[in-house]
């Protein structure tokens, strides 16, 4: 009736409504036009043209100058570090001032991940595995990331992260076990090998698409907001992941909503084969921060206790304010991208070589524990024994037990198993009542 009698009254006041009386119309609508009293409407104040522009998408100066933004508009956002590359604390006040057992455990986890990545390649270039994924280089990164977090706190992984695991005494049987996908495997052998996941150390299985962790981690961190966990979530990728349309989802979701979220991106210099300088033409990472409104910050990975200062920092803030934090930590790959991999094809020999014999993040953190009289030569050759040892032992196991029973394939994706489902586990058991010789069935769990 509203709309009835205002459309009447202003048929009746002129005849003259035309296309602009029509389009009122629509725009105010039923609830609009109860409301609509042209004799009581207030009128709204702007300030003077001489102000700042009142534009509700932006906060800025008006200028009367023709004028486009340079992308290098500043130098390159600062590396932040706390030693230099011969382990030496540059700035005493950075010191994070750890004790001995603590950065022990650091320099442990990382040498001991290496000696992982050592073993577990070679098993793949035997055969003995399908795949498999190095650290070489970014060991910092893991590990000083993970000191700096809770142990409740979520974390999303890309698939070079495993020193995260690794810190949080992941122990090597189910590393080995997931890597050769056998009946101790925590997902059944039904994931690729180096695709973790481990719940009771709050680590999200690992997924193989490239960026889908990272609106995925947005929302844990949103939940865990709305639940009051006092809880971060981080989520590691790499500098190629970014530009995955995933990472601009994720920071705007994370920006908007004011969730307590780290992004770590790991910039290790390579997208696989794809250099930096053919990724993108901006000043890396951290420079997209603040154009979605995220507290940024980019920091050497390959010392860990820059690693450390900044995500301990960040974590503090984010809870305590809710809000996101971004850190690009640079560092350098110096394995192959994968065992799928061949580097060799575009990069030189040389370039490696400065990066694993002049800024390894395990060399510096050594040259730091030396310094300080904590670590010596016959620490350093009883730790590497008795860490290759104690890798083999989980190796050796790893092999010798049997694959998750086939009937494993059909398990926990429905509470009830649907028909179509049922059909195809029954035709498998008849396959393998017949042909059943065919197979190593030896090999798996009955």
């Amino acid at each position: 009736m509203a709309v009835a009698a205002a459309a009447a009254k202003l048929r009746g006041s002129g005849r003259g409504l035309g296309q602009a009386g029509v389009l009122l119309l629509r725009r105010l609508g039923a609830r609009g036009l109860a409301r609509y009293h042209p004799q009581r409407q207030e009128q709204q104040h702007f300030p003077s043209l001489d102000d700042k522009p009142q534009f509700p998408g932006a906060s800025a100066e008006f200028v009367d100058k023709l004028e486009f933004i340079q992308p290098n508009v500043i130098s390159g956002i600062p590396v932040y570090r706390v030693m230099d590359r011969q382990g030496q604390i540059i700035n005493p006040s950075e010191d994070p001032h750890l004790p001995q057992e603590t950065v022990l455990k650091f320099y442990k986890s990382m040498t001991l991940l290496n000696t992982m990545d050592r073993i577990l390649y070679e098993s793949q270039r035997q055969g003995r595995i399908s795949f498999y994924m190095t650290n070489y280089g970014e060991e910092g990164t893991h590990v000083g990331s993970a000191a700096a977090l809770d142990s409740t706190d979520l974390v999303f992984g890309q698939y070079r992260e495993a020193g995260v695991l690794m810190y949080r005494d992941y122990p090597l049987e189910l590393f080995m076990a997931q890597c050769y996908g056998n009946a101790s495997d925590l997902g059944k052998g039904r994931q690729m090998p180096v695709h973790y996941g481990c719940k009771e150390r709050h680590f999200v299985t690992i997924s193989s698409p490239l960026a889908t962790q990272i609106p995925q981690a947005v929302g844990a961190a949103y939940a865990a907001k709305r639940a009051n966990a006092n809880r971060v979530v981080i989520c590691y990728f790499g500098e190629g992941a970014a530009s995955e349309g995933d990472a601009h989802a994720g920071f705007n979701f994370a920006a908007t909503l004011e969730c307590p979220v780290i992004f770590f991106c790991r910039n290790n210099g390579y997208a696989i084969s794809t250099p930096t300088s053919e990724q993108y033409r901006g000043d890396g990472i951290a420079a997209r921060g603040p154009g979605y409104g995220i507290m940024s910050i980019r920091v050497d990975g390959n010392d860990v206790f820059a690693v450390y200062n900044a995500t301990k920092e960040a974590r503090r803030r984010a809870v305590a304010e809710n809000q996101p934090f971004l850190i690009e930590a640079m560092t350098y790959r110096i394995g192959h991208h994968s065992t799928s991999d061949d580097s060799s094809a575009y990069r030189s020999v040389d370039e490696v070589n400065y990066w694993d014999k002049q800024d390894h993040p395990i060399s510096r953190l050594r040259h730091y524990l030396q310094g300080r009289g904590w670590w010596d030569d016959e620490q350093e050759k009883a730790w590497r024994k008795q860490s290759r040892k104690k890798v083999m032992e989980a190796f050796e196991q790893a092999e010798r037990k049997p694959k998750p029973n086939p009937n494993l394939l059909f398990s926990d994706v429905y509470q009830e198993m649907p028909a179509q489902l049922r059909k195809q586990q029954e035709s498998l058991a008849r396959h393998l009542q017949a042909y059943g010789e065919h197979y190593p069935l030896d090999h798996f769990e009955k």
